[in-house]
């Protein structure tokens, strides 16, 4: 079993309002332009508002996975916004160097930003809504488990041998 300490660092004790609050930034953080950054943003996020570090972590890596396909959407629905012809990546002119991959990319770079932000907002919400409701269930049945306080079974609706 976990310390209290580390309980208490971690924030593990937290009503599932906090914890749920916790991994929707998390998921915000996943699906942030700021890729390759979202564990230090989520450590550096879950310290500075007190929120459970595990919590935060497990939403900033919701997406490991799924990483290229949902940055991959997120520069679409930018582009698509703002009116940018994403273009193909893969018809970039390699003789021209890596200049040409650095001028391809300084062209999504405000619908990569704007995409993935939106992405991280509408996929935070939803994470947020059905965590509490998993939490909240799930602190339900382990105080009725542990404490005796739920409601007692409902009487069988089968007839009594008498």
């Amino acid at each position: 079993m976990l310390s209290d300490s580390l309980k208490s660092l971690l924030h593990l004790k937290d009503p599932p309002h906090r914890t749920a609050l916790a991994f929707a930034a998390g998921v915000f953080i996943a699906f942030s332009p700021l890729l390759g950054l979202h564990t230090l943003i989520a450590i550096a996020f879950a310290f500075a508002f007190g929120l459970n570090r595990v919590a935060v972590l497990a939403g900033a890596w919701i997406n490991v996975w799924a990483l290229a396909p949902c940055y991959a959407f997120g520069t679409f629905v930018g582009a698509l916004l703002l009116g940018v012809d994403a273009g193909d990546l893969s018809a970039i002119d390699w003789s021209q160097g890596i200049g040409a991959l650095g001028s391809t990319l300084s062209t999504l770079l405000w619908p990569i930003l704007l995409g993935n932000t939106l992405l991280g907002l509408s996929m935070a919400l939803p994470a947020y809504v059905l965590s509490r409701k998993f939490l909240e269930s799930r602190a339900h049945r382990t105080k009725g488990g542990r404490d005796g306080d739920a409601d007692p079974a409902p009487p069988s609706t089968l007839p009594r041998d008498s």
